[in-house]
Formats: C-alpha cells, sequence, structure tokens
C-alpha cells in the first residue's frame, strides 16, 4: 500500500497554508491557529520546499498566493473541511452539540470557510457540520434542520426562510488577467475577452449571456473561454488570471477586500432573487440550531443595514410578488 506520510505534507504545515492563504498574513494565521508568526513562516517554508515551488509572494505588511499557491490552496481548503465533516460525522457528542447546515461546495469554501473561526469563537458550544451536495437535498427527508438555498420563498412551500443576501452578479477577474490584458470599460467589451462559463448541471445559475442582456448587450454570444461544472473551478480561473468570471457578490466579497480580484465594469447585475436560510415549518428549531440560524443572518449584507427590517421587509414583498405571479 502507497505510505501516505510519505507522499503528504506535514499536516500541520497544511493547516498554516489554508490559514495564511484565506487571511493573506502570516501574523493573523497565527493568531487565529495560536502560533507564533516565525511557527508559521517556518511550516510555510518547509511547505514549499515540499512541493519544491514558492507558494507566496511575500510583501511587507502582507502576502499574497502565488498562482500554484492558489491552486493548490483550493485543493487544501477542499480536502481539509472534506476530512472535517468526516471526523464529525462519526465523533461521538451530545446530538444537541451538533447543528447540520445543507449548503453547497461553493458556498461552503467561499462563504463559510472565511468566517468560520468565527463562529467557533462565537459560538464555542456548537459545532457545525456542513453537509454538501451537488444536488439540493430535502432536508426533511435527510432529518437536517437547516439549508442554504438561492431563488424566492414560493420555490419553498413546506419552509421558513430568511434572506440574508440579494443576489447580485458582478464580472471579476484578477489584477494580473487585467494588467496583461487590459481593463474592459462597458459590459460589451468583455466580449473579446476569455470569459470562465459555469456549466450548473443541477441548480440554475444566471449564464454570461443573462449577465450581458442584463447590461443592453444583445444579439452576441460570448464563446471564448473554458467551461466547468463546479463555481469554485471557475472563480479559480479568475484568481489565476486566466479568465474573466462571473462573481456572485456575496460569495466573492473577501476576495474583492483582499483585491485578489477586482470588479470589472460598473455594471452588476440583480436578479431578483435572493439567498436564505430555510428550515422545516413542521419541525422545531433547537436552541443551538437557532443561534447558527441567527448567525448567519448576523453576517450578511443585509445585517449591516438594518438587517431584521430590511430581510422582513424583502421577504414580505417577494412573497407578495410570488400571489400576483
Amino acid at each position: 500500500m502507497t505510505n501516505l506520510r510519505r507522499l503528504l505534507p506535514s499536516f500541520r504545515g497544511l493547516v498554516a497554508f489554508e490559514a495564511a492563504g484565506r487571511l493573506g498574513s502570516f501574523t493573523r494565521a497565527g493568531d487565529e491557529l495560536g502560533m507564533t508568526q516565525s511557527a508559521i513562516s517556518y511550516s510555510i517554508k518547509a511547505l514549499e520546499e515540499d512541493v519544491g515551488q514558492a507558494l507566496f509572494e511575500r510583501g511587507h505588511r502582507e502576502v499574497r498566493l502565488t498562482s500554484a499557491g492558489s491552486q493548490l490552496h483550493a485543493e487544501v481548503t477542499r480536502s481539509l473541511y472534506q476530512l472535517a465533516q468526516g471526523i464529525s460525522a462519526i465523533r461521538t457528542k451530545p446530538a444537541d452539540n451538533v447543528v447540520t447546515l445543507s449548503v453547497s461546495t461553493a458556498f461552503a469554501t467561499l462563504w463559510i470557510a472565511p468566517r468560520l473561526q468565527a463562529m467557533r469563537t462565537d459560538l464555542p458550544e456548537i459545532e457545525l457540520r456542513l453537509h454538501t451536495a451537488d444536488r439540493d437535498l430535502d432536508i426533511v427527508a435527510e432529518d437536517i434542520p437547516l439549508g442554504i438555498r438561492g431563488g424566492r420563498p414560493r420555490d419553498w412551500p413546506g419552509y421558513h426562510c430568511d434572506a440574508f443576501a440579494m443576489e447580485e452578479i458582478i464580472a471579476v477577474a484578477s489584477p494580473a488577467y487585467l494588467e496583461a490584458h487590459g481593463i474592459p470599460q462597458h459590459p460589451r467589451d468583455l466580449l473579446p475577452h476569455t470569459l470562465a462559463h459555469l456549466d450548473e448541471p443541477y441548480r440554475y445559475a444566471a449564464t454570461w449571456k443573462d449577465w450581458l442582456r442584463s447590461a443592453g448587450v444583445t444579439g452576441t454570444a460570448p464563446v471564448r473561454g473554458t467551461r466547468a461544472n463546479e463555481y469554485v473551478a471557475v472563480l479559480q480561473m479568475a484568481l489565476d488570471g486566466d479568465a474573466i468570471a462571473l462573481g456572485w457578490r456575496h460569495l466573492v466579497g473577501e476576495f474583492l477586500k483582499s483585491a485578489r480580484l477586482s470588479q470589472v465594469t460598473d455594471h452588476s447585475f440583480r436578479t431578483g432573487n435572493s439567498f436564505y436560510v430555510i428550515w422545516p415549518r413542521q419541525r422545531e428549531l433547537n436552541e443551538n440550531s437557532r443561534k447558527v440560524r441567527d448567525w448567519i443572518l448576523n453576517q450578511s449584507d443585509l445585517a449591516s443595514n438594518e438587517k431584521s427590517s430590511t430581510a422582513r421587509r424583502l421577504n414580505m414583498l417577494q412573497a407578495g410578488s410570488d400571489h400576483r405571479e
């Protein structure tokens, strides 16, 4: 049998690498993991020696993943969370301490992962179990208390739902791509560029054609680029500087803040849909499930702008629209 210990780098190094890549700082990674900055730096240097190439570009106050580092970081993040889920599934703990959340892989990787340490700090008594699947599961049949779904309240008649983000889609690219290929000023200027396309097999997702049509660009279908059936892979193309991608605002926000991605043109496409925390009407949430639900809602963009009243108004407006339709 293959000796995995010889094939895989230090687990400690992989954890340090994931945190440093996500936070863009060895110091902040050390603070999160309870390690010194020098210990983080040493672990990552050992990892770089193991893989044979630099994983970070080191600046005075921050570090930035190289192209190879970005590719490895996506794989390490996905693998660590899958490992955590597997361990969580068999770990013996009081059932009330574990809250399962049904999400897409993209939401788990791009929204939950950057906030997981904050959740652990705010809700130390709760263990979150992420249940990712290609399709939206029937969470009643799967005995899962909470789910994240995109759409409108009419799509889930048997569920309560609270909105935490409007569906807003922008075009995003890395600084390296824009430096190499120029900065498009108008949506029609994107047509000659290399575009990353999402072929979503199970959930409806807006396409480049939808986005361009919303900007008044019609009659020409963009064909250049590369296609993938997972959004994380599509976004990785943009991070690597290979293409311009569609960016769902709530998923790419951290990359925009860290300047790993930039918005391309001022156009944004608001579909009229939103993203919701949903839970079954027929089943009362326990205390810890309510805490997780409320924590997610408090992290949202709606929370920063009169979350409660805004979310309620959005729910009422969309529910009314559903009745009219």
